[in-house]
């Protein structure tokens, strides 16, 4: 059973109503290219054909239009997500969206996609409102998730909360998004989120913004004794047991992110476990053609018993239930 555990859509109602088959690029205030809208985002029928011909089973529903939004979007994506569920039996699995700093209507809403909407997962951002995943400000929603049984689905932020270094050659996009999601994995284990709440599930994306290549540095620097920082309240912090401990027991990474490059996941798995790694695609924003679908699975099913555990084996670390029951 292989489940694409990224896979985007927008409702019909959030685009323009003379789209066609345009692209439209929206920018932040500081000029950075932030998110691309067409007509794929909502054509589930196009979905389907590519997941038939790709050979992907089931796709967990993530809209950008929802994560870490008001309380009206973030419902408008739940209901959406559900209806597709209904739409097309057995083919997708809708992820709960909810904005972690929306306070208590937000958490009424966590708490109504688990139990009314039977999803299992919910989708926030690396970063939002100028704060960071490890601000204290989320700790009500962590507790929540934990509660609730919730795996939490880290996307890259759509928005950077800084994006000075970012103001040309798209780099907001194509290397910013990759370096908050390394930061937002540091945080969160240094920060203790993971010793105060044990049987929290973090699925992040895109391999970590390409984890794997710095982390023979960043456990360096878990050794506050060789660098000094000991006595620092901020840089001395970090979790109770080691880093990579987190990373095998609280984390599951996908493949996203790459557009398909095979040298990423190739990369990812020199210090990643492929039992930490799932299957996503990023389609249809990332990845848009059917036939590159198709050839990134190929790809994958020729790492032999590691390609296999990504593609289906690892299902499990995320859904408690088989794919198709959804």
């Amino acid at each position: 059973m292989i489940v694409d555990f990224q896979h985007h859509f927008t409702p019909r109602e959030l685009m323009p109503k003379d789209l066609g088959r345009r692209k439209l690029v929206s920018y932040d205030e500081n000029g950075a290219p932030s998110f691309i809208m067409h007509w794929m985002l909502f054509d589930l029928d196009e979905h389907i054909r590519m997941m038939d011909e790709a050979g992907i089973n089931v796709a967990l529903l993530t809209s950008a239009a929802g994560m870490c939004a008001d309380l009206d979007r973030s419902r408008l994506c739940n209901e959406t997500a559900k209806q597709a569920e209904r739409d097309y039996p057995g083919r997708f699995i809708g992820a709960a969206h909810a904005n972690p700093l929306g306070g208590a209507a937000a958490l009424r809403e966590l708490a109504r996609c688990k139990h009314e909407l039977d999803f299992q997962g919910v989708v926030i951002t690396s970063e939002t409102n100028d704060l960071y995943l490890d601000a204290p400000e989320f700790e009500p929603f962590w507790t929540e998730c934990e509660k609730l049984g919730l795996f939490v689905f880290v996307h890259p932020a759509l928005k950077l909360n800084q994006t000075r270094q970012f103001d040309g050659y798209d780099t907001a996009r194509s290397v910013g998004r990759e370096f908050s999601l390394v930061m937002a994995t540091i945080r969160l284990i240094n920060s203790g989120l993971f010793d105060r709440h044990p049987a929290l599930m973090v699925h992040m994306s895109h391999l970590g913004g390409g984890l794997s290549t710095l982390l023979g540095r960043i456990r360096s620097y878990q050794d506050k004794e060789f660098w000094g920082t000991t006595d620092n309240a901020r840089h001395g912090m970090k979790a109770q047991k080691e880093l990579d401990h987190y990373l095998h027991n609280n984390m599951v990474f996908d493949t996203a992110g790459f557009c398909g490059a095979m040298g990423a996941v190739k990369a990812a798995l020199i210090e990643i476990p492929a039992s930490r790694i799932v299957f996503a695609t990023d389609y249809p924003q990332e990845i848009r053609e059917r036939h590159a679908v198709r050839e990134f699975v190929q790809e994958l099913r020729a790492l032999g018993k590691a390609g296999e555990a990504i593609l289906a084996g690892n299902v499990g670390k995320l859904l408690k239930e088989p794919a198709a029951a959804a």
